[in-house]
């Protein structure tokens, strides 16, 4: 009689050489031919839809890859995105949420193949696209380059990720048919040495299927290697995008890496929605002309808890809705966009392949309203604070998402005094003595705020919450908290740096709830706190939490991050995924830095994403105002250099009260006019004050998706500016600014700061004009 550990070894060895002998029947092959992709040596058409399995809750994985296979794909691109996969230095972790492995082998199951994209950089309007935030900590870092700290650091990661995934590839009987080298490098940088590193590195890692690189029509040119196959992004004009991909790879399969059906939400802007019509008519043109496509976003789901990323310039974070207006909503549900590419792909499927029946929506519930009735003040639960000659970046103190205190003691002052932030990222509350009196919004590019007289000393407490880090374009370095100094500022812009600070870090996690702290009753405040609440269920299932009696912040149910909330919108309610409930108590944690007009909830079964309450804006152009300055000689005129230095301009001294510039061009010969700063100057070359001044008239501001605000001329701050309409009209030269200095001075010269960030509407030619009574049509 054979004893049980011969029995269970025989048992094991056998299934092992069953696994084995499966393994090997379904290895396949798939590469690039000269006109097509070969999938087992036959043509083979992708039609892809991006989904990432960060964004999804892991319970819902196989429903949603069973609806991208109802809707007609074969394949699901993905993104990896490193930070979640690495969130302290050498501990990875592909559990759970991140288990990237059975993320594609449940794909494969559904019939799917994927095509993977691991980074190290994935923008994604993820947070710090995909980037560990520890990064950071080396002051040097420079990041998508051949940085050496940042080569190893990538390094260790992908080779991490080929251990995952290079087993699934179809060359050993898995569902990974491509793999892509980095994401988008032509639109940041052209070190092609930079991308065959990371080709190597994926080489070193395992992966022998084709690899890839894509970027957008006029930017792949800047990072084409011929070892990597390219695939052009693009959200419409389909035959112009493959033009421009045929002049740089005149062979290969056509391909569009990102097809985009919709479009991301940023804070304070209206949700973006797509048209149905034009989408099916691109795709069917890619189809008629057998080009492959992946569909970016097919399913867009939720950035939860702190991944939600952001743009800029200028600073734009994104809301934690992922919905894309994808063909797959943000909870899972059918659309019209769904049924109508699925109609389409139903005309064009390959030889023995069938469309499956559309999953069952998954159950949906409501929450009926209840009180939340505890609350922690978040300054009366601050941490051991951390004595600062001046204050550091998040970073500095070991801090990667959260929120930080800046405390110091500020001397008795006699008159109004202004104090810079240098600056603020990203929202910041103002505390004088416990008493709130200003907020720091980065996304208006205002730093400055004012502290009244005060006859002793008084606490200066700044509260810093930091949003998702930039993850995309230049300013992807982005450091939270206060990143450079506090000073104190006088009209002509002289400074002094304030010193002697206290710091109390409050670090807050995205797959876990804030704990220790000390919940009270609640009760009304502006302040930043905590708020707790329990409430009951019979049942569970989808709902989406009704935010709008709240100001801004962060949520987690049953210690599950839902994501960020802000009453400004577009998106009101935030995504309660039903596994994540339970029958009997469910705990709800709130961070909310404004406090909220009514501490109650309720959980609706349908989301609002587009209400927006932003306050409104004031224009500088009034109706029947039409400046005539025909019958007026200017005092100066000419044309300024390129560049973003300073400009002086000095003319004859002239008395007045009134101000124009009028900027006759550009120098790239866009239409646009953009001014960080105006200072004017006394005849002995001394700025005169801009305390009185105000904005009488300005022809074009683009209030709507930037802050080009007029007045931001002389509102001490260069990373602020005027900028003309872009956005939904784009008129041209020339753009007139009328200030009231709001008393006469002597005037003998103009100071000119052009934009900072980009050379977009940076002045050429100008003409100045001042006097002493308003100007006609005023």
């Amino acid at each position: 009689m054979l004893r049980k550990s011969t029995v269970l070894f025989a048992g094991f060895l056998l299934s092992f050489l069953v696994l084995s002998c499966q393994s090997q029947q379904k290895k396949g092959t798939f590469t690039i031919g000269e006109e097509s992709f070969l999938l087992n040596g036959k043509p083979y058409v992708i039609r892809s839809g991006e989904m990432h399995f960060m964004r999804i809750p892991e319970a819902y994985w196989e429903h949603r890859l069973k609806m991208a296979k109802a809707m007609g794909l074969n394949t699901v691109c993905a993104y990896m995105f490193w930070n979640a996969h690495e969130e302290k230095p050498d501990e990875f972790n592909f559990s759970g949420r991140r288990d990237v492995a059975k993320f594609c082998r449940l794909a494969q199951k559904e019939g799917l193949y994927v095509i993977l994209r691991p980074g190290p950089y994935s923008c994604a309007e993820w947070e710090f696209g995909g980037f560990p935030w520890w990064l950071l900590k080396k002051k040097d870092l420079e990041l998508r380059t051949q940085d050496p700290y940042y080569m190893e650091r990538a390094k260790k990661y992908l080779l991490e990720v080929g251990k995952q995934l290079a087993p699934l590839q179809i060359t050993k009987g898995g569902p990974i048919l491509m793999v892509q080298v980095e994401n988008e490098y032509g639109s940041y940088g052209n070190d092609t040495v930079y991308m065959g590193r990371i080709r190597d590195i994926l080489k070193e890692a395992g992966f022998e299927v084709p690899l890839f690189a894509c970027d957008g029509p006029s930017q792949m040119v800047r990072d084409k290697r011929s070892d990597l196959f390219s695939v052009v992004n693009f959200g419409g004009n389909p035959e112009g995008a493959f033009k421009a991909l045929r002049k740089l790879q005149p062979s290969g399969p056509l391909m569009c890496g990102e097809y985009y059906p919709g479009w991301f939400d940023s804070w304070g802007k209206p949700h973006h929605t797509g048209q149905t019509a034009p989408i099916l008519g691109n795709l069917k043109w890619m189809l008629d002309h057998k080009a492959s496509f992946s569909i970016y976003m097919a399913h867009g789901g939720t950035s939860f808890g702190l991944w939600s990323g952001a743009n800029c310039p200028p600073f734009s974070p994104q809301t934690s809705s992922y919905d894309y207006d994808a063909p797959i909503s943000e909870a899972g549900w059918e659309t019209e966009k769904f049924d109508g590419i699925r109609n389409l792909f139903s005309k064009y499927l390959q030889e023995g392949e069938t469309l499956p029946e559309i999953p069952a929506k998954n159950p949906v519930i409501t929450i009926p309203e209840f009180s939340v009735t505890q609350m922690a003040p978040v300054f009366e639960n601050l941490s051991e604070g951390i004595p600062a000659e001046t204050p550091k970046n998040m970073e500095e103190y070991n801090e990667g998402y959260g929120f930080i205190v800046y405390r110091t003691v500020l001397p008795p002052a006699s008159g109004v005094r202004k104090i810079h932030v240098d600056e603020v990222h990203d929202y910041a509350v103002i505390l004088l003595d416990g008493k709130r009196i200003a907020t720091i919004d980065r996304r208006k590019t205002n730093n400055i705020f004012e502290v009244p007289a005060h006859d002793k000393d008084v606490q200066l407490d700044i509260f810093v919450e930091a949003m998702g880090r930039v993850n995309y374009g230049g300013y992807i370095h982005d450091r939270k908290g206060i990143t450079r100094k506090v000073e104190y500022i006088n009209e002509t812009g002289d400074t002094e740096e304030i010193t002697g600070w206290t710091v109390f870090p409050g670090p807050l996690h995205s797959d876990k709830a804030p704990e220790g702290l000390n919940f009270g009753k609640v009760r009304k405040t502006d302040k930043p706190a905590f708020y707790r609440a329990v409430f009951t269920l019979d049942k569970t299932g989808d709902v989406f939490l009704d935010m709008r009696h709240w100001g801004k912040g962060l949520v987690w149910v049953n210690g599950h991050g839902l994501g960020r909330f802000w009453n400004i919108g577009p998106t009101q309610t935030m995504y309660l995924p039903g596994p994540w409930l339970k029958k009997g108590e469910n705990e709800v944690i709130i961070l909310d830095v404004n406090g909220p007009e009514k501490p109650e909830l309720q959980g609706l079964e349908k989301p609002i994403l587009n209400e927006l309450h932003v306050p409104g804006v004031v224009r500088h152009r009034k109706a029947g105002q039409n400046p005539d300055l025909s019958s007026l000689r200017p005092v100066a005129k000419g044309t300024f250099p390129a560049g973003k230095s300073w400009q002086t301009v000095r003319f004859k001294p002239v008395t007045g009260r009134y101000f124009a510039l009028e900027t006759l061009s550009s120098q790239r010969g866009d239409p646009f006019t953009t001014v960080a700063e105006i200072y004017l100057l006394d005849p002995f070359g001394k700025k005169i004050s801009r305390k009185q001044w105000k904005v009488l008239y300005a022809d074009s501001e683009e209030l709507g998706s930037d802050d080009g605000n007029a007045a931001n001329v002389f509102d001490l701050q260069f990373t602020s500016f005027w900028h003309t309409r872009w956005r939904s009209a784009q008129p041209g030269h020339p753009h007139l600014l009328i200030l009231d200095l709001g008393k006469e001075a002597k005037i003998a010269g103009m100071m000119y700061l052009p934009r900072q960030d980009s050379p977009n509407g940076r002045i050429r030619d100008y003409e100045i004009y001042v006097s002493r009574k308003p100007f006609k049509g005023v």
